[in-house]
């Protein structure tokens, strides 16, 4: 009688010693494994380690950097900006020249009505826009941003964002940065 033979797999299998992040430490370590897989080879163990290994980090920072969502007349202002719009742009969304000059600058707050049309218009996240009253913030704790408890820092360890929940200087929040344009579009 013949003996049969298995078939060799398809794909071979790569043992990895892969361990969840559990502490910062765990996570710096493995923000510097990363850095040395940048330049990997696809389809090589290597690189499937740095797959691996970015999932677990992204894991993560979901768990312990979150991003809380930016204030809504910020977002407007910032996809203004990056779209090279003007005031006049936001009169079929917002109304007047008056009424745009009044919600930019925090004089009146956004109706549904608003709302709708900045988010059917421009793709701005309604969830941004659907916010606790910023304005009433605003008035209670002073027009600039940076002066509200919380703020951020610059001499802060780690350059982390200490920031309120309405407005997020993005530009310091560097384990986010990749991500934080996915709110604006």
């Amino acid at each position: 009688m013949a003996r049969q033979t298995k078939p060799e797999p398809l794909v071979k299998k790569v043992e990895m010693e892969i361990q969840p992040i559990k502490k910062e430490k765990d996570y710096q370590a493995t923000l510097r494994e990363i850095e040395n897989l940048f330049e990997a080879t696809p389809k090589t163990p290597e690189r499937d380690r740095l797959d691996v290994l970015t999932t677990l980090v992204e894991a993560y920072e979901d768990r312990h950097f979150r991003i809380p969502l930016p204030d809504p007349i910020e977002a407007i202002i910032y996809h203004m900006e990056s779209h090279g719009l003007t005031r006049r742009d936001l009169e079929p969304y917002i109304g007047s020249r008056s009424r745009v000059s009044e919600i930019l600058n925090r004089k009146r707050t956004l109706t549904i009505d608003m709302i709708r049309k900045l988010h059917g218009g421009f793709g701005i996240r309604a969830e941004i826009l659907i916010q606790p009253d910023s304005l009433e913030r605003y008035h209670q704790l002073g027009s600039d941003p940076l002066d509200w408890p919380g703020s951020f820092d610059p001499g802060h360890s780690l350059g982390r964002v200490q920031c309120c929940p309405d407005i997020i200087p993005a530009l310091y929040v560097q384990p986010k940065i990749r991500r934080i344009t996915k709110y604006f579009g």
